[in-house]
């Protein structure tokens, strides 16, 4: 095995599953058995796709070999992979909304983000002080796809004005 085998990769896989209870946790099995770390799940309920499915988006950090063997259980196991990609998202970034976050739908937020810049969010953490009816706040981690963060935040900054919530924009790289 030489080094470029044993790095660890960020990966994208996109899937179909049927609408029954235990078809996610039935999908995400894999990942943890063959080592993949989970950083995000994008499941669109909401969203049937033509075949009758729910679209689901999981981004993995895995190594080559555990990515393929993973993809490989998936199919196996009859769960239909839509697509499967390496290495999508190359940059990060953190921004944080403030407003009436919940009372304008923050899972609408979020997947608005998610059609709008080439971009998944890899972390949300929520402040709501005074309970949820009032201005609260969010942070959220953001991975980008390479050479993308401007359009990223132009997105967001774009649904953060139609939804009326303040945006404090662009604080790049990992910690934040």
């Amino acid at each position: 095995m030489n080094e470029d085998e044993d790095a660890v990769n960020a990966y994208m896989i996109r899937l179909e599953l049927v609408d029954e209870p235990g078809e996610l946790l039935r999908a995400l099995q894999p990942i943890s058995e063959n080592g993949g770390n989970l950083l995000s799940i994008f499941h669109e309920r909401g969203n049937i796709t033509p075949r009758g499915h729910i679209p689901v988006e999981v981004d993995i950090e895995a190594t080559a070999s555990q990515y393929e063997a993973i993809v490989e259980v998936l199919q196996e196991e009859g769960i239909n992979v839509i697509q499967a990609g390496a290495e999508r998202y190359s940059e990060s970034v953190v921004c944080i909304l403030s407003g009436h976050i919940v009372d304008t739908d923050l899972s609408d937020t979020l997947s608005r983000i998610q059609e709008m810049s080439n971009a998944t969010v890899t972390d949300l953490s929520l402040s709501a002080p005074e309970g949820t009816r009032n201005t609260s706040s969010a942070k959220l981690r953001l991975a980008v796809e390479e050479g993308e963060v401007n359009e990223t935040v132009e997105s967001v900054r774009a649904i953060a004005d139609e939804k009326d919530l303040h945006l404090i924009e662009s604080l790049t790289g990992g910690e934040a």
